[in-house]
């Protein structure tokens, strides 16, 4: 695991890098293009996780008592952005079965490239949780750096955003608005097109996820 600046974290593990290569691929089918967002999910839900506090707790084993290591503190809390976030939030889930889950509906406008947002569902007590928002793709970073805004206006404190695949044009909108959230993806790829697809990317996260054009 290596960063090249404050705030970022490229996740480097050769399962993590294996995994990536396997869903660039043009022939990998809408069924392992699935599962493989999710194994790589949970790899990189390690990475994002490793901060937690741990406190001491009195257990028994089968053999006798102990001080064993637990959790500590605010709980965990997941967002997906509408809807490619679903295929990461299913994998970190796997790792993280009792966090809270909240979504938020963003479009990207073809046009002017920037957010609209359409659904917006958080628990009630998001300050009081630590908060991963999720999302495949950092492109142009107007989503992302969107639903980071309306999570801050709703009163998290706490936030780290991970990804899939960033670049250097995603990567400077986010860090202008959101200096302060860590960024965790598995690649740092060469840039946008004309239309603000990531190249050499891996095409639509979301039609490769769930079958549509």
């Amino acid at each position: 695991m290596t960063g090249d600046c404050a705030n970022l974290v490229l996740v480097d593990h050769p399962l993590v890098q294996h995994k990536l290569t396997l869903l660039r691929r043009r022939e990998t089918p809408t069924g392992d293009f699935r599962r493989i967002v999710r194994e790589i999910s949970l790899l990189m839900a390690y990475e994002a996780t490793r901060h937690l506090p741990l406190e001491t707790v009195q257990i028994d084993t089968p053999l006798e008592p102990m001080q064993a290591h637990a959790l500590s503190g605010k709980k965990l809390f997941f967002v997906s952005i509408l809807r490619a976030g679903n295929g990461i939030l299913d994998g970190m889930l796997d790792l993280v079965p009792s966090a809270r889950v909240g979504h938020i509906g963003l479009f990207r406008d073809h046009a002017t490239l920037r957010p609209v947002e359409y659904y917006l569902k958080l628990p009630d007590d998001i300050a009081r949780r630590d908060v991963i928002v999720v999302d495949p793709m950092l492109a142009t970073g107007f989503s992302a750096a969107a639903a980071v805004s309306r999570l801050k206006e709703a009163g998290a404190a706490q936030i780290s955003f991970v990804c899939l695949l960033a670049v250097p044009e995603g990567l400077r909108t986010f860090r202008n608005d959101h200096p302060d959230v860590p960024i965790f993806t598995a690649a740092i790829d060469r840039g946008l097109d004309e239309n603000g697809y990531i190249r050499p990317g891996l095409g639509d996260a979301g039609d490769r996820l769930f079958g549509t054009k």
